[in-house]
């Protein structure tokens, strides 16, 4: 209680800067009690278990500033996002998304799927998440909370949460997309872009990182398939007769385990990424250049150069297979492709490839220090709102840690341009 309070002009500073698209004084009051309330200890964060901690919480007031109330959240994410990007100096941005475990049906956008918070399916809440990473420091940027099918066509719990009538089903990958459109029009771009398998085994996304312009280093399962970096199409000759051949392989394609298998253990070399909690983390890794294969990405990429060019050569894009090998592991244990240069050196592919864990440290504080999973209301409004509260008091903190007694960043304009989504 002694540090949040020692911290109120600090807080009053940022929450002025922060909440300054939000209309009312009484409702910046509002948000700068909430940023406190998250931020005091108590194993619930609640609003009732907050305003009991809190020696001017009203349950009644937060319950409405959070619930009720008209403020638009995306403003306030934007404002954030400006302040935390260049005090970061992030060097990716990291895709990912988080499962909240919920009873019942009435709460927003829970369904029976994935909840990766209990491991198994679940009926919960899944969000997706872009982060500003790097090894010292990290900040959501912005979020999406996923639909699924369901939710898009039923229409009694749509109007009784509140959903708005634009936000439909849209596939994660997708909803991460999104998210980079949107900071692309706040004129914020990323470095490049890490994520887990989820993500970076669906060729589709890949393909939409490359179109926007984006490097990507994405983890992918083991039986994703890829050709030998030199390998080439042919064109067979043309008999003259029916359609005119077009350019293919050789050979088909081989899973990134079978190739990496064939190089043999000794080809690995042993890289060390950065310090860990009691020794430096360190394992033998393998990077080769490769052609991703398979029907989808062909027709992607076909189509592409097709839309680009009006013909394509049959060549598919050469890019990095990274794998790690463990010592005492049977078996290599990670597989990632990546679209950095061909000059890059292999000990940057790791430190890249394995600064996802930044974020880990984000949904932990996220959760369990600031109540990410603790809203108990059901509205699309109220989940955006306590959302964009926890990443404010999220983004303080760790303002604090990094920069206690640096300035405060100029204020651009808080409005955007076009208009707010939360969808």
């Amino acid at each position: 209680m002694r540090q949040v309070e020692s911290l109120r002009v600090g807080l009053a500073e940022f929450v002025a800067d922060v909440f300054a698209s939000v209309p009312r004084k009484d409702q910046r009051a509002k948000g700068d009690c909430y940023l406190r309330g998250l931020m005091l200890d108590g194993r619930r964060k609640s609003v009732q278990a907050m305003a009991g901690r809190l020696a001017d919480g009203d349950e009644q007031n937060l319950q409405q500033f959070v619930n009720q109330s008209t403020w638009d959240p995306v403003p306030v994410r934007r404002r954030i996002a400006e302040r935390m990007l260049p005090l970061i100096g992030a060097e990716a941005w990291a895709v990912d998304d988080v499962s909240f475990p919920k009873d019942g049906r009435m709460s927003v956008a829970v369904a029976h799927q994935y909840c990766g918070a209990l491991g198994k399916q679940a009926n919960c809440q899944v969000a997706v998440s872009v982060h500003a990473v790097t090894d010292t420091a990290s900040c959501p940027l912005q979020w999406r909370l996923f639909l699924g099918q369901e939710w898009a066509e039923d229409a009694v719990r749509r109007q009784r949460t509140r959903v708005p009538e634009e936000c439909g089903h849209r596939e994660k990958w997708l909803l991460a997309l999104d998210i980079l459109d949107e900071l692309a029009g706040w004129g914020m771009r990323p470095p490049l872009v890490v994520a887990d398998a989820g993500y970076g085994q669906n060729a589709a996304f890949r393909a939409g990182l490359t179109s926007r312009g984006t490097a990507y280093v994405v983890a992918v399962r083991s039986d994703t398939t890829v050709r030998p970096g030199a390998a080439v199409p042919h064109t067979p000759s043309w008999s003259g007769n029916g359609r005119k051949p077009v350019p293919r392989y050789r050979h088909p394609p081989t899973a990134v385990a079978g190739l990496v298998a064939a190089a043999g253990r000794d080809a690995f070399t042993e890289v060390t990424w950065r310090p860990g909690s009691r020794t430096a983390l360190r394992s033998g890794f393998l990077a080769l250049r490769v052609r991703p294969a398979g029907v989808k990405v062909r027709r992607l990429v076909q189509g592409a150069a097709i839309a680009r060019s009006g013909g394509w050569d049959g060549v598919l894009p050469e890019m990095w297979l990274l794998a790690e090998w463990p010592d005492g592991a049977a078996e290599p244990t990670g597989y990632w492709l990546s679209s950095l240069p061909e000059d890059t050196p292999t000990a940057e592919l790791v430190r890249l490839a394995k600064i996802r864990w930044r974020i880990e440290h984000d949904y932990r504080e996220l959760k369990h220090g600031l109540g990410l999973d603790h809203f108990e209301g059901r509205s699309w409004p109220g989940w955006h709102h306590h959302v964009t509260l926890v990443t404010a008091a999220h983004a303080f903190l760790t303002e604090q840690r990094l920069s206690p007694k640096a300035p405060t960043p100029a204020s651009p304009s808080t409005r955007s341009s076009t208009p707010s989504r939360t969808c």
